[in-house]
């Protein structure tokens, strides 16, 4: 019979655990579009525990009892940055004092490739919606966690250079769809101003009720200037979010129908939120897409095919590629 000393002798001959053996890190994220960054990067060797789920607006959020104590038991913190988690930024500096913490999108995105605001942001947060902007965030996060789980640094790299390559199809994807859109009807109108950086890479002219922020309500000078706008371009849909009440909406509706232009509810979008969990429109690539097929759909063009790089991805969540 074995005994002991034999055992840890057998033990120590093997080595070290294989990194999927043992536990996997546990990684808070912020917001589900970062959460699904880490999630995809660090494959089995994470564990990520979002805090602001699905239609949560994070311009507005307040940590609660139970985010200290999930933030409590973080071996890693991952947050956006840019002052989007506004009023979670003292919370998240006391953490970072004693929690290896990352900003992942002012680690991986220079400023420079930002757009400028002359609000209290200074910059634009809505990075994600640029699919090429949002992919920088990908080695930094990668680094993060290879130097949280030295173990796993090869499963790591790897699964950031797959999911890089997915999402340089997914950009150039976007490109080809919104393309399609006849010219003229090329404005996407949408609740609040998160469209931006998805306007600039993808030649759509973007025009939001309310600001970057959605702290203040939309002001009547606002809901009337949007009207007019979309009476005097013939804008067909106009589009709600996820996270946003829809009253400014359906007040711009209202107004645009008084200028004497008809026009119609384009679909939900999903600006500062995924979609539900274990759906493809909570993953990144999920969001892009369902926004992307809505927007180009209700403008009046055609969604290409997605690439084969997507196909995986497609597969996995039971899609035809449109």
């Amino acid at each position: 019979m074995p005994t002991l000393r034999s055992l840890a002798a057998f033990a120590l001959a093997l080595g070290p655990l294989p990194a999927l053996a043992q536990d996997p890190l546990n990684v808070v994220a912020t917001v589900g579009m970062i959460g699904d960054v880490v999630g995809e990067v660090g494959g089995a060797c994470v564990a990520v525990d979002v805090m602001m789920g699905p239609g949560i607006d994070p311009h507005l959020y307040q940590a609660t009892a139970n985010d200290v104590q999930t933030l409590n038991h973080a071996a890693l913190i991952v947050y956006s940055g840019y002052s989007l988690e506004g009023q979670l930024a003292d919370v998240l500096e006391r953490y970072g004092a004693r929690v290896p913490t990352l900003a992942a999108a002012e680690a991986g995105i220079d400023r420079g490739q930002l757009i400028a605001t002359d609000d209290s942001y200074g910059v634009d947060p809505h990075v994600w919606m640029d699919v090429s902007l949002w992919a920088e965030t990908v080695p930094a996060v990668a680094q993060a966690l290879a130097e949280a789980r030295p173990d796993c640094a090869d499963a790591i790299a790897t699964n950031a250079a797959d999911y890089e390559t997915q999402l340089e199809a997914l950009h150039d994807w976007v490109g080809a769809a919104v393309a399609t859109i006849p010219e003229q009807q090329r404005i996407l109108v949408t609740a609040h101003d998160a469209f931006a950086y998805y306007g600039r890479a993808y030649g759509i002219e973007v025009a939001g009720i309310q600001g970057i922020s959605t702290q203040a309500e939309a002001a009547i000078a606002d809901i009337r200037q949007t009207a007019q706008l979309i009476a005097r371009r013939g804008v067909p849909a106009i589009f709600v979010e996820s996270t946003i009440n829809p009253r400014t909406v359906e007040a711009v509706i209202a107004a645009a129908r008084d200028a004497g232009q008809d026009i119609e509810v384009g679909g939900e979008l999903f600006s500062d939120a995924m979609g539900d969990d274990n759906t493809a429109e909570g993953t990144y690539i999920g969001m892009i897409h369902a926004n992307t097929i809505t927007i180009v759909t209700a403008l009046g063009g055609t969604p290409p095919a997605l690439p084969d790089e997507l196909g995986d991805w497609s597969e996995k969540w039971a899609m035809a590629a449109e």
